[in-house]
């Protein structure tokens, strides 16, 4: 389950690059903005913003999910629907950013989800 909270080779992740305000796109539209990015516990994540799509809520998003990264268009592509997102185990507080057990239930739900290949965009 590690590959769920590392950036995939060829994503296009640069160390250090901030992804913050940048636009999350799924296969089938867009989920938000990165509100911010975490590493606790060695399990990388971003916060993304989903603004009204999901009630004003924020998701949490393994790194494993990104597809793809353009940063010229401040733009982070993932593999999974907008349904999956919403689907994925509710995030309510920063505090559970820190909890090693809610991370690896969010890790578990999307390293289940169905493989898919990255789409041209």
């Amino acid at each position: 389950m590690d590959r769920i909270w590392s950036y995939a080779p060829d994503s296009g992740h640069v160390e250090g690059e901030d992804l913050t305000g940048c636009t999350v796109v799924a296969p089938d539209g867009t989920i938000g903005q990165v509100d911010r990015q975490a590493d606790h516990y060695g399990m990388r994540h971003l916060v993304v913003d989903t603004g009204v799509w999901v009630f004003g809520r924020s998701v949490l998003v393994p790194v494993g999910v990104v597809t793809g990264i353009d940063a010229d268009a401040r733009k982070v592509t993932v593999s999974c629907t907008r349904a999956e997102v919403k689907a994925a185990p509710r995030f309510r507080t920063d505090s559970e950013t820190m909890d090693p057990q809610y991370l690896a239930t969010v890790g578990e739900y999307y390293a289940a989800l169905p493989p898919r290949t990255a789409s041209a965009s």
